[in-house]
């Protein structure tokens, strides 16, 4: 049985089609601005759900609040997913203070180093009562403490949040509403550079949202029936590691995270290009799924680089640890100080979603292989040597290569 490559196989050609940039742009900026800690995200997701009815896409909803939306293909008994989370880092209240502020610890990993300094929505349990506020340093006045600032220690029990009310004690915090175990959002606070670079915080992942809002928009708006249906998963977990738990069925076969690419000493990614991560601390992404996406931003010369992420972890991760069987890649909008003071730039984001609507637009990895999830050896495609690896050369096949006619070679 003869394969070919499936880097450079097609059932139909696909197309590099125009991404709307300032729809992007403008989807970005709004979902920036509005807060979705993991744990809160109901608004988010309504608004995200929003955005795809007016595709005119067919979407669900688990009770969890995860969002599938579904594009048919030519073949509906199986399916990719494009994976990207709506959530975002953030804070809780952790204590109400005796000095009227809030002692906070972290949603999702990120560094109390970053927070200093951020201004913050504190969202209480009424929805009316919501209230702003600043992340300081135990020691903030330079007028009272003097050098001590410069050498203060850094973690989440050395800062605290100041309301931007007039509160002095826990009974005055009470009186407002806030208790213990409410959500306190760091505010985005997007700016966009006349060079095109976007700083805020949360790009991670609402700018990559943005970006797979675009590419479907683009997709169902070019009239495109993929070869096999296409799905956008949007999920609500990922900072805290339980993103892409659920939402897959059976006929799931390619899954493609989409997240940020990490720009920092070391690392390839850049803010102009998209990211392919050929592994995270996770493991390696799928050898023929990550080289076919490498294919086809070549084959359209759309900017892409590899990269490899050390402390990292994306939506495949849970989905695979949850048992879906699917191969698994992760593409990247290269971002400058992640979970820190992000930057990213609007080039990268648009090559990102050039890239997912021309991979939407292509057949599976292997198309008869990956329709079903089992199969025989004889048809397993490493036979046919498409992943080659060369057997190690012996100590013995070395001499006799040498002409050792003292090695007896059977």
């Amino acid at each position: 049985m003869t394969r070919t490559s499936p880097a450079t196989r097609r059932t139909v050609r696909p197309v590099r089609l125009d991404i709307d940039a300032e729809y992007l742009r403008d989807v970005m900026l709004e979902l920036l601005c509005i807060p979705s800690p993991s744990g809160r995200t109901d608004a988010v997701m309504q608004r995200v759900g929003d955005l795809l009815s007016q595709m005119g896409v067919d979407l669900d909803i688990t009770r969890r609040g995860v969002l599938r939306a579904t594009v048919p293909g030519r073949r509906d008994d199986v399916n990719r997913a494009v994976v990207v989370h709506a959530d975002t880092i953030g804070t809780m209240v952790k204590r109400l203070k005796e000095n009227g502020r809030l002692e906070v610890m972290s949603v999702g990993t990120h560094s109390a180093r970053f927070a200093e300094g951020a201004h913050v929505t504190v969202l209480t349990d009424d929805p009316e009562k919501t209230y702003t506020g600043t992340v300081l340093p135990l020691k903030s006045s330079g007028h009272t403490y003097g050098d001590e600032i410069d050498v203060a220690a850094i973690g989440w029990d050395q800062v605290e949040v100041r309301i931007d009310a007039p509160v002095y004690d826990v009974a005055g915090l009470m009186s407002l509403g806030v208790q213990v175990g409410d959500f306190v959002a760091l505010d985005a606070g997007p700016q966009i550079t006349p060079m095109g670079y976007v700083k805020s915080r949360h790009l991670d992942d609402k700018a990559g949202l943005a970006a797979c809002l675009a590419a479907f928009k683009a997709f169902t708006e070019a009239g495109i029936t993929p070869p096999v249906t296409a799905r956008l998963l949007v999920t609500i977990g990922e900072e805290v590691g339980h993103g892409a738990t659920h939402g897959f069925d059976s006929g799931t076969a390619e899954i493609v995270a989409v997240d940020n690419g990490v720009v920092a000493p070391g690392q390839q990614s850049r803010e102009e290009a998209v990211s392919v991560a050929m592994m995270d601390s996770t493991g390696p992404h799928d050898f023929h799924l990550t080289r076919r996406l490498l294919a086809l931003a070549e084959e359209h010369r759309i900017p892409a680089v590899r990269d490899v992420y050390r402390v990292y972890r994306s939506d495949a991760a849970p989905a695979v640890e949850a048992g879906v069987e699917a191969r698994t890649a992760l593409l990247g909008f290269g971002l400058d100080s992640s979970h820190g003071h992000e930057r990213t730039h609007l080039d990268g984001l648009c090559h990102l979603a050039e890239l997912l609507a021309v991979y939407l637009q292509t057949d599976l990895t292997f198309r008869d292989w990956d329709s079903k999830e089992y199969g025989t050896l004889e048809d397993f495609p490493a036979m046919d040597a498409v992943q080659p690896t060369p057997m190690e050369s012996t100590e013995v096949d070395r001499r006799v290569a040498e002409g050792d006619r003292r090695v007896n070679h059977t």
